[in-house]
């Protein structure tokens, strides 16, 4: 049974529903002010859009797209002590248009880390296991940055701010070499192997190494990145490979998940977004991804369980059984984050509170 030091998930992670009203609207009910918000409507096509405290309340990125960060004054316009203010933008506030925000908590401030050989702007949370890391390039190979969090990574997600280059991600079960591969957040393409991102280097508990890659060092440009460290009954970052069955694959994370994001590894395919809060039941059925603008569909993915989360189709998208489709020969495999709704055990092994 999973043990964790966080009793109460929505303290440091939580979905947020929302129609859209075209004038300022306050966003509330999250029982914490966020650090990082991701933003996405349900009922049309429209961009992701991703904001942080780091950067700045209007500084707008988009998951499925490599555009340069912009300024939407009229869309995520602050970060308040329950949720969030927005604008009448289009993007996130349409009149009667319905959306999904997923919201964590980092420090509710900044602080200057110089554990790295170039230095960071962090709101990290050492308790949740998440950190907003904010660096300017300089261009060498082998250059390190710190990222606050006191404990290895095992996902990262990286963005050149003014740059259209793509998303970078890196996870800790990418492949036996998870440093020398990669993965595009606004792309379907399977992983690739590339020293250029992170020179083929761990990061550390301290920090994480840099390749020469205009998409993460270029000298000169500035970077985002959002790192999450696993946090035991609270996150997990892991992989499960797939079984072709509508019977899937059970993956435990030692929680109920609230949110998980999935990608196939070695098959071109979509990001997956599954949340118990638009998704009320099981089967899970409204699909987002992190890749597309697409409105949310209706496609069965995952049973989310009490202590994990089980495949229920045979998509190559989270459920493929065959290795005829994949990059490199081998039985489909998938990494995922997930994010709890309650943790099963939480402070000194006593159960956690029923909610």
């Amino acid at each position: 049974m999973a043990f964790t030091t966080i009793n109460k998930s929505t303290d440091y992670f939580n979905t947020k529903l929302y129609t859209g009203t075209g004038a300022t609207l306050n966003i509330t009910g999250l029982d914490f002010q966020p650090d990082f918000s991701w933003l996405k409507v349900r009922s049309n096509a429209d961009n992701h859009a991703l904001f942080d405290a780091v950067r700045g309340a209007t500084k707008r990125l988009a998951s499925n797209l490599t555009a340069v960060e912009s300024n939407r004054a009229t869309a995520l316009t602050s970060f308040n002590s329950d949720g969030f203010t927005l604008g009448d933008n289009s993007e996130t506030n349409t009149n009667n248009y319905t959306y999904a925000s997923w919201n964590w908590l980092g420090a509710n401030g900044t602080a200057a880390n110089t554990d790295g050989d170039i230095a960071s702007t962090v709101s990290a949370n050492t308790t949740s296991g998440f950190s907003i890391v904010s660096y300017t390039g300089n261009g060498t190979s082998g250059a390190t940055v710190g990222h606050g969090l006191s404990s290895k990574p095992g996902m990262m997600i990286f963005k050149e701010r003014n740059g259209t280059t793509s998303w970078v991600v890196y996870h800790h079960k990418n492949t036996s070499a998870p440093a020398t591969e990669y993965l595009q957040l606004n792309s379907s393409n399977a992983t690739g192997d590339y020293a250029g991102y992170f020179n083929d280097t761990e990061p550390t508990s301290s920090v994480f190494t840099l390749g020469n890659d205009t998409g993460i060092n270029q000298s000169g440009d500035t970077y985002i990145a959002y790192c999450f460290a696993e946090k035991q009954g609270y996150s997990k970052f892991g992989s499960y490979v797939g079984n072709g069955s509508a019977d899937g694959t059970f993956v435990y994370t030692g929680f109920k998940p609230a949110f998980v994001i999935s990608k196939c590894i070695n098959i071109a395919n979509n990001w997956v977004m599954t949340d118990t809060k638009r998704s009320t039941y099981n089967i899970t059925a409204n699909w987002l991804g992190c890749n597309v603008s697409d409105a949310e569909g209706a496609y069965t993915y995952y049973d989310i369980l009490s202590n994990g989360f089980k495949a229920r189709n045979t998509s190559g998208w989270i459920n493929s059984g065959d290795a005829s489709l994949t990059t490199d020969g081998n039985t489909p495999t998938y990494i995922y984050m997930a994010f709890a709704e309650a943790p099963l055990v939480g402070t000194n092994n006593i159960p956690a509170n029923a909610r």
